[in-house]
C-alpha cells in the first residue's frame, strides 16, 4: 500500500456512510411505529372545517370526507389547523378508530 493512512480514512468515511443510510433506513420503516404507537393509522387530506368542539373534518384526495374528533394531544395542535384550514393545506392525521366507529386524531401534522 502506497498511502495507508488515505486509505484507512476513506474506509473510515465509507463505513460512517454506510452505518448513517442504514439507520436512516430502519428509523423510517418504523417510524410511525416508534413514535405514535403499533395501534395508529395514518391519514390525510386537507381540513375542510373546524367545530367550536376542536372536531374536524378532511378531505381526501380521492374526494371522500371523514370527520375526526380531537384527543388532547391534537388539541395542542389547533393554531396548526387553522392554519393549514387558511391556506387549505395538506394535512396529515395520526388515528385511532374507537370502538364505536370514531376516529379519534391523535396528532395532527
Amino acid at each position: 500500500m502506497k498511502y495507508p493512512r488515505s486509505t484507512a480514512l476513506i474506509s473510515v468515511l465509507l463505513l460512517i456512510g454506510i452505518l448513517s443510510l442504514v439507520i436512516i433506513g430502519i428509523a423510517r420503516g418504523i417510524g410511525t411505529a416508534i413514535t405514535h404507537g403499533p395501534s395508529m393509522a395514518q391519514t390525510s387530506g386537507v381540513i375542510v372545517n373546524m367545530a367550536p368542539d376542536k372536531s374536524f373534518t378532511i378531505k381526501k384526495a380521492n374526494g371522500s370526507l371523514v370527520h375526526f374528533q380531537c384527543s388532547e394531544r391534537c388539541q395542542n395542535s389547533t393554531p396548526h389547523m387553522e392554519r393549514h384550514l387558511k391556506e387549505r393545506a395538506n394535512t396529515d392525521i395520526y388515528y385511532m378508530q374507537a370502538a364505536n366507529g370514531i376516529f379519534i386524531a391523535v396528532d395532527v401534522d
